[in-house]
């Protein structure tokens, strides 16, 4: 086992390998420990977007009604399943109140905040590093089949422009022109051009490989078993590899965090949001760039040789069951855009659970029950966009230093 850390993170995901990242190139001491083995959890499954310009919370305004009628269909965008449960009422309570228009703009201040800052760092790395994460900037297309779907488009360009992110109307032929695989009628779209995108996985092991170059150790399948406490905290992780001393923890631990935090006594409010992805071959023609087909809420990722499709959201906290009927959806929702084929040839086809908090916003932030502990976790789908802002901010917090982007709606004791 290594020697006592300055840091031990808990969590090989996404946030857990960004926050490693700045830690130790500050000079910290980092060891990272995982259940299984890092970048293959709930990041490996991610649409790859890096675009501040969807930095939504997942409780907006008028979601109420939809959320109602959605609760019957198990294929509808978002589908919370109906079941008795304590946390999920508690949970769902919560979410609803923060269905209001000034919660949502506080909340897409911060995600704005935390997003831009950085497809910055991310603009960096891809510039400075040896081991390359397939980052490009080709800019984000959000296209609509309606009326609703084009007035929903417009009015996110308007809140994100606020925010310093442009974006470009564009009608039906100006669409169709621009995105030649829209091959079926559509109202037309908003463009996003400085947004970007990448390899998730490939993202994770450059976030890996560059912590390792600044000295950080990384351990799989060390799963948490408890905590060993001291006077002023933690004192130490006991692990299914051992026992990990430290000064400092992190809990980057995704929809397991209530589980592991619960350990500690901490009652963390984040729920698994179910998600899938799907790697098909090549559409002819394949799109140009990521897009959001928005009545149908599926988001499209051109790769290498095939195409990632991904969407839907199942509020099924820790349910990782497979349901066909939704994969189903996401393909029939594309092909009402795309010329997609009656029979898809699957590469792959991944689910796992996204980390959702009540307020759409990550907790990142002391635990003041525990003063050496660290919670960075509940972002949503927006963990790839978000991970070098969130561990940027976890690494000023453990150094007391000053974060770049305002902690405060971030504050783990929010709840």
């Amino acid at each position: 086992m290594p020697a006592k850390a300055d840091v031990l993170i808990v969590g090989g995901g996404v946030i857990g390998l960004a926050s490693a990242y700045e830690l130790s190139r500050a000079g910290a001491r980092v060891v990272v420990i995982d259940k299984s083995d890092p970048g293959y959890g709930c990041s490996y499954g991610n649409a790859g977007w890096i675009t501040p310009c969807f930095a939504m919370p997942l409780p907006m305004p008028g979601m109420l009604i939809k959320s109602i009628g959605w609760l019957t269909d198990p294929e509808s965008p978002l589908y919370i399943k109906p079941e008795f449960s304590v946390t999920l009422f508690r949970w769902l309570l919560r979410f609803l109140l923060s269905m209001n228009r000034k919660r949502m703009l506080t909340s897409v201040d911060a995600l704005t905040a935390i997003s831009k800052q950085s497809l910055e760092l991310y603009k960096e790395l891809a510039r400075t590093t040896d081991k390359p994460f397939s980052f490009e900037q080709k800019g984000l297309f959000m296209v609509a089949q309606s009326e609703d779907g084009f007035g929903y488009a417009k009015a996110e360009m308007d809140l994100v422009a606020a925010h310093g992110i442009p974006g470009r109307i564009m009608g039906e032929e100006e669409a169709r022109a621009f995105e030649p695989s829209l091959t079926k009628r559509v109202r037309g779209g908003v463009f996003f051009n400085e947004e970007a995108h990448a390899e998730p996985l490939q993202v994770t092991q450059t976030l890996a490989h560059e912590a390792q170059k600044f000295g950080a150790r990384i351990i799989p399948k060390a799963e948490v078993i408890d905590f060993q406490l001291a006077p002023r905290g933690i004192a130490s992780a006991r692990t299914t590899r051992g026992v990990f001393t430290a000064d400092q923890f992190v809990l980057a631990t995704g929809s397991w965090s209530p589980r592991v935090a619960q350990t500690l006594g901490l009652r963390v409010p984040v729920l698994g949001g179910k998600g899938y992805a799907i790697i098909t071959d090549p559409l002819s023609p394949n799109p140009l760039r990521p897009m959001m087909l928005i009545e149908k809420k599926v988001a499209v990722t051109p790769r290498s040789g095939t195409l990632r499709l991904a969407g839907t959201l199942e509020l099924v906290n820790q349910d990782e069951t497979f349901t066909t009927r939704r994969v189903e959806a996401i393909v029939r929702g594309a092909r009402e855009f795309m010329n997609v084929p009656e029979a898809v040839s699957y590469h792959e086809i991944w689910r796992g659970l996204r980390p959702c908090t009540p307020d759409g916003v990550p907790i990142i932030g002391r635990v003041a029950r525990y003063p050496n502990l660290i919670l960075a976790t509940g972002h949503q789908m927006l963990g790839l966009q978000s991970a070098p802002g969130s561990g940027k901010m976890v690494a000023d917090i453990a150094l007391g230093r000053k974060t770049d982007v305002d902690p405060e709606p971030f504050r783990a004791d929010r709840f």
